[in-house]
C-alpha cells in the first residue's frame, strides 16, 4: 500500500479523551483519512469547540452516528463508554472493520460481563468473535479480525508485564498483588465529583477496591497464561495528573526462580518488540518516560524478602492504554507496518 491509497476511518465518540487521541494520532498517519466523527451529544459542531488543540487541521465536524454515510467508510474506531458500544456497533454495517476501545467485547465470557458491567449483553454474536487486542500477544488473530477489542489500560500495564512470566512458570500466579495508579485522563471526561481538581488535585487515593471492573479482564488472560484460574488482588489509585499510569506488582517466585530470570525471560520475549522498553541497570521506570509516547517501560527488582520479586511497568493510559494501542492493531488489520503513526518519542519533560 503507497502512502497515495488511504483508508477511510471514522471514529465514534470522538469528543471524549480517547477519541481525541485517536484523532490526533489518526491525522498523522499516512494512510489515513479521517471521513467522519461522531459524537451525539456535540452534533453539528467542529471538532476544534470540543477540542481547541485539533484546531486548522480540516477536519469534518461532528456528526450523530445515524448521519453518517457509512458505504464510505472502511474502519471505525469506536470511543464510547461500556454498554453503549455494543449497541452501536452490533448495527454497523458487515463491510465495516472495527476496533473497539471499550470494555464491551473484551471479556469471552458472557456471564462475566453480565456480573461485572450488570447488564445482558446485546451482541452476543460479535463478542464470540471479537479478537483480545493486546497486540504484542495476539499479532496473528488481530490481523485476521473484523472486531477487535483493545485492552484497558490497566490490563495493558499489567499484562505485558506478568503474562510471560506466568506463562514460564517463573512467579506463582496465585499469589500476586497489583498496586495501580492511572492519571485523571483514564476516568474518563464525563463530569465526576472525585475528578474534580479541588478533589483529585495535590492528593491521591484508592477507588473501587475488590471491584474494579479491569480485574475480570486481566484474570481471564493470566488464566489462561497459567492453564488454570487466576484470582489476582487489584488495587487502582488516582493520582493528580492528566495521563500516565504505574503498576507494581509484587509477587513470589516459583522454587529455583530468581528475579534475574524475570528479567531475562521480559528481555528474550519483547527483545524485538518497538514499543517495549526494557529500562538499563540503574534506572527505575516512570510515568515521565513515557508520556504521550506508544512505549511500555518495564522493571525488575529483587525483593528484600527472600523469594519474592518487585515487577514494575508504565505506560501512557491514552496512547499506549488506548488510542495508540487501536492504531497499532489498525495498522495489522490492514497489513501495514505496525509502528505506521506511531513513531513518535516520548515528550519529555
Amino acid at each position: 500500500m503507497t502512502s497515495a491509497q488511504k483508508i477511510r476511518v471514522a471514529v465514534i465518540g470522538a469528543s471524549g479523551y480517547t477519541g481525541a487521541d485517536l484523532v490526533r494520532l489518526a491525522y498523522a498517519h499516512p494512510n489515513m483519512q479521517i471521513v467522519a466523527l461522531t459524537a451525539n451529544s456535540h452534533a453539528g459542531k467542529p471538532l476544534e469547540s470540543v477540542f481547541p488543540h485539533l484546531s486548522g487541521l480540516g477536519l469534518p465536524n461532528l456528526v450523530t452516528n445515524d448521519e453518517v454515510d457509512w458505504t464510505g467508510v472502511d474502519a471505525a474506531f469506536c470511543g464510547l463508554p461500556h454498554a453503549t458500544s455494543q449497541n452501536v456497533i452490533k448495527a454497523l454495517p458487515e463491510h465495516l472493520r472495527i476496533i473497539d476501545m471499550s470494555a464491551d467485547f473484551r471479556l469471552r465470557n458472557p456471564e462475566t460481563y453480565k456480573q461485572w458491567y450488570g447488564n445482558e449483553h446485546a451482541a452476543l454474536d460479535l463478542q464470540a468473535t471479537a479478537v483480545y487486542g493486546l497486540t504484542e500477544h495476539y499479532r496473528q488473530d488481530i490481523a485476521k479480525a473484523r472486531l477487535v477489542a483493545c485492552p484497558g489500560c490497566y490490563p495493558t500495564a499489567v499484562l505485558m508485564l506478568l503474562v510471560p512470566l506466568v506463562a514460564a512458570g517463573l512467579i506463582d500466579a496465585s499469589d500476586l498483588v497489583i498496586d495501580a495508579k492511572s492519571g485523571v485522563s483514564g476516568a474518563g471526561r464525563a463530569l465526576k465529583q472525585n475528578t474534580l481538581f479541588c478533589e483529585s488535585g495535590e492528593g491521591m487515593g484508592p477507588y473501587a477496591i475488590g471491584r474494579h471492573r479491569h480485574s475480570p479482564e486481566i484474570e481471564q488472560e493470566l488464566s489462561l497464561a497459567a492453564g488454570r484460574e487466576v484470582t489476582v488482588s487489584f488495587t487502582p489509585h488516582l493520582v493528580p495528573m492528566s495521563r500516565g499510569e504505574f503498576i507494581t506488582a509484587y509477587a513470589r517466585l516459583t522454587a529455583g526462580s530468581t528475579a534475574a530470570d524475570c528479567q531475562a525471560v521480559l528481555v528474550e520475549r519483547y527483545n524485538d518488540e518497538p514499543f517495549v522498553n526494557m529500562v538499563p541497570d540503574g534506572v527505575l521506570p516512570a510515568t515521565q518516560f513515557v508520556r504521550g509516547s506508544n512505549r511500555v517501560m518495564m522493571g525488575v527488582v529483587p525483593d528484600r524478602i527472600e523469594g519474592r520479586v518487585i515487577l514494575l511497568s508504565t505506560l501512557d493510559n491514552l496512547v499506549k492504554g488506548s488510542a495508540g494501542q487501536a492504531m497499532q492493531n489498525f495498522n495489522l488489520m490492514f497489513g501495514l507496518p505496525e509502528a505506521t503513526g506511531l513513531e513518535q518519542v516520548t515528550l519529555f519533560p
